[in-house]
């Protein structure tokens, strides 16, 4: 094949020059271009802040009187961990434990980090995140202080077939919050920190229904569909303060605490008609009112009876054993549970039973002994976990949660 003539190889060549050059000219200003479309992207106005905040930016004080988690309006999700002291864990011990503890709870509630926080972008949405402390009989021992005399596990009742990996525990952590994700954070960092004294004994997680899905106030209703909380005294009111705030010692300003797993079973209340649930509950579980009333927060009317002379409301109805003469009451603050079922069955289910209440022994425990003897629902409820804690009082913010208690 001849060889292109001269002219024709300085004209590819000249006309390549000018390609490699046009197109480097074209780049240059692509990526001036580029330069300035970013410069402009990142310097544009940035959006207006939402009309009303966002629920992740809200917080509980965490400083007080009293702590908050106990007459905090109750969160979307909440986690019980107990823990157990290490051998060799003293007094000054306990001091050093309560005052890192109390130093994470008071930055983490309010959407700050803790201290050498490994994940801190995790801290900044609270979505009313609450630490709440528990103190067990081993840990008012250990501190040497005076235990009151109901801080002891309760008295052994016939429906109970407690397991002891949900049962007892010397520090309880009550951590809850309106985001799983704000909430399981703060668990780890908690933790962390507690884990050169103390290790864990048992954890359990629970829900409610997320937020915004109700308005604020409405009962919350466990997984049998009943309303769970309807006789509650209302936060911030003197019948609330005297059924659930102590009154002496380390502990005033605090309260006593009761967490109790109770499987319900699911599958076996399938087989129940409505009729046959509303009468062990006593209540209609369309709306929760008693049946004698037509709404929710109507007084049950105990005397009331059917046309051949029965009882509207049974002698075995949960509300009419849990109530008693009125005279004893509790605040009752609880969670449900649903876990992976075992073997054929289609729910492993039921509810972190909480209640707050100034003394155990005289409030909650004759209430438990009535439901023991007869309560239609323990057809279908078996407690599996049982523990006791004293709730000390809130602290300043020079001061731990315990300071009562430790100094």
């Amino acid at each position: 094949m001849p060889a292109p003539a001269e002219g024709a190889r300085s004209r590819r060549t000249g006309s390549t020059r000018r390609q490699f050059l046009l197109g480097g000219a074209v780049a240059g200003v692509g990526a001036v271009a580029a330069v300035g479309a970013d410069i402009a992207l990142n310097t544009r106005t940035p959006a207006p802040a939402p009309a009303t905040p966002m629920n992740g930016e809200e917080t509980v004080p965490f400083f007080g009187a009293h702590q908050a988690g106990v007459d905090t309006s109750a969160q979307a999700h909440g986690t019980f961990v107990a823990l157990d002291l290490h051998d060799g864990v003293d007094r000054g011990a306990l001091t050093r434990l309560m005052r890192i503890l109390t130093d994470d709870a008071a930055r983490l509630t309010q959407g700050i980090p803790a201290l050498a926080d490994s994940e801190p972008e995790l801290a900044l949405s609270p979505a009313r995140l609450t630490v709440t402390f528990g103190f067990g009989p081993g840990f008012v021992e250990r501190a040497g202080g005076a235990a009151p005399d109901w801080l002891a596990p309760l008295p052994a009742f016939r429906v109970d077939q407690l397991r002891p990996e949900f049962s007892d525990g010397d520090l309880l952590l009550q951590i809850a919050g309106d985001d799983p994700l704000t909430v399981a954070h703060a668990t780890r960092m908690l933790l962390k920190d507690a884990r050169g004294f103390a290790g864990i004994r048992w954890t359990q997680q629970g829900f409610r229904r997320a937020y915004g899905t109700e308005r604020p106030g409405t009962t919350m209703r466990n997984l049998f569909g009943q309303v769970d909380g309807t006789t509650n005294p209302q936060p911030g009111t003197t019948d609330f303060d005297e059924i659930v705030w102590s009154g002496g010692g380390w502990l005033e300003g605090g309260t006593g605490m009761v967490v109790r797993r109770i499987r319900m079973d699911l599958d076996k209340w399938d087989r129940l008609d409505r009729s046959g649930r509303d009468a062990s509950v006593g209540r209609t579980l369309a709306n929760g009112a008693p049946l004698t009333g037509s709404a929710e927060f109507d007084e049950p009317d105990f005397e009331a009876t059917t046309a051949i002379g029965f009882p509207v409301i049974p002698q075995f109805a949960h509300i009419r054993r849990a109530r008693g003469d009125g005279s004893r009451r509790i605040f009752r603050r609880g969670y449900n549970y649903d876990e992976r079922p075992l073997g054929a069955e289609v729910s492993d289910s039921g509810l972190i039973f909480v209640s707050f209440q100034a003394d155990i022994a005289r409030q909650f425990t004759p209430m438990q002994q009535r439901l023991d003897e007869l309560d239609l629902l323990n057809e279908w409820t078996t407690p599996i976990g049982s523990a006791v804690f004293a709730v000390p009082p809130g602290c300043s913010d020079d001061g731990f949660i315990g300071d009562t208690l430790l100094t």
